[in-house]
């Protein structure tokens, strides 16, 4: 794989921008097409819905970055305008993590030239457009990309060169002694759920297994809730005051970090954590056996993450559970989506049909398009991760007879 400071300079990078707002200032304002409701079609295979989940973000999303070759990333919104496009108003690192990680489940479901370098190009896409390089001040930010890129790796062989190191040791040199934990922002005192669990999961994959174990007890002694045995959202050191929100996407990366364990240690009590916790979302975060929906903007990917990880834990540990939550969700998302052009377009709560719009505008403008909440939640990239992420976490397991 190229190097991922092989392309744009710095100086480069201020020249397209500079080039795409005077384009974007006289250009005239373009119609989406029309939406419908979803199709009365039969059955389709579930590698052909991941496949049209994966389409549908590719083509409504992803865009060139700057006009630049070789570089990709996907708008916030869809439709967008040219400034969306720019990226230049709202940075969504985490976002752009989880576009990278669906396109790994992509290419491992069916490897193919232009999948794998369709993950090159994200990758130098967030590269650049982070401007710092691969790192950041934000250990949930770090910790998604970094479990992106080592899965990249380790079943693509596709490697950014020192990528991942970087990323490893930016969230060690995070870690906090005196608290036992990453916090959410380094210097900050937030120890945040989202997080600890996925870089946990990191360095249990990354050979720190024992920081991995202290992240996970961190997790099941300081931020899980009596009462659910669920996990809150995180809690300020050393004050100790908790955040008692009960969200999915905790509940996956937690799930995920005790599967992880479970896996490659001799340690019984990580196996019962993860059923414990699987149990749990299943009692409480679940409706009918589908996952709570979100509301969109960031909790659009909440779904998405607890079915990743649901999956990999029913793959993992054998958990029926786990693999039960993740078909009846994917279900119920397929069934009540609408189509757009041939394509799905997920909600933000699986269990109800996706009102689509009769049709929707974009405005190439400068400013306000990408700072406001969008009316429809649907067109947030987020919504349609967890959508794809929850149909190839379907395929997955389908596929390994679970």
């Amino acid at each position: 794989m190229d190097r991922p400071n092989k392309g744009i300079s710095r100086r480069g990078v201020f020249s397209a921008v500079a080039g795409a707002i005077a384009l974007a200032a006289v250009n005239q304002p373009t119609q989406a097409v029309a939406m419908t409701a979803k199709s009365s079609l039969g059955p389709v295979a579930l590698r052909e819905r991941a496949d049209l989940a994966e389409r549908a973000v590719m083509e409504r999303h992803v865009h060139t970055l700057w006009w630049q070759s070789g570089m990709q990333l996907g708008t916030l919104h869809w439709p967008s305008s040219l400034f969306d496009h720019l990226l230049l108003g709202r940075w969504c690192y985490w976002w752009q993590a989880h576009l990278l990680d669906c396109a790994v489940d992509a290419a491992y479901r069916a490897r193919t030239p232009e999948r794998i370098d369709r993950i090159g190009a994200i990758a130098r896409g967030i590269h650049t457009r982070n401007l710092s390089g691969w790192t950041n001040g934000y250990c949930d930010d770090m910790s998604w990309l970094v479990l992106a890129l080592e899965r990249a790796d380790r079943l693509l062989g596709v490697r950014f060169d020192d990528a991942v190191p970087k990323l490893r040791t930016a969230l060690l040199d995070g870690w906090n002694p005196a608290v036992g934990a990453v916090p959410w922002k380094i210097g900050k005192d937030y120890y945040s759920t989202s997080a600890i669990g996925p870089a946990g999961i990191a360095m249990a994959r990354l050979g720190k297994l024992s920081r991995a174990e202290r992240l996970a007890d961190f997790l099941n002694t300081r931020l899980r809730d009596t009462e659910s045995g669920l996990i809150f959202d995180g809690v300020h050191e050393p004050s100790g005051r908790v955040d008692h929100s009960l969200l999915t996407y905790c509940q996956g990366v937690a799930i995920g970090l005790e599967a992880e364990l479970a896996l490659r240690t001799n340690d019984s009590s990580h196996r019962d954590r993860a059923a414990a916790l699987v149990a749990g979302t299943a009692d409480r975060l679940a409706d009918a056996g589908v996952i709570a929906g979100g509301a969109g903007n960031d909790s659009g990917l909440f779904m998405g993450i607890l079915a990743r990880y649901l999956a990999q834990t029913a793959l993992a540990l054998g958990d029926t559970t786990a693999a039960r939550l993740v078909h009846a969700s994917a279900r119920a998302a397929w069934d009540n989506r609408a189509e757009v052009d041939g394509l799905p377009l997920f909600g933000a709560d699986w269990t109800r049909p996706v009102t689509a719009p009769a049709g929707l505008e974009t405005f190439p403008q400068l400013a306000g398009s990408s700072l406001a909440s969008p009316p429809n939640q649907s067109r947030d990239l987020s919504i349609q991760l967890s959508g794809w992420m929850l149909l190839e976490a379907d395929h997955q397991l389908t596929s390994a007879g679970h």
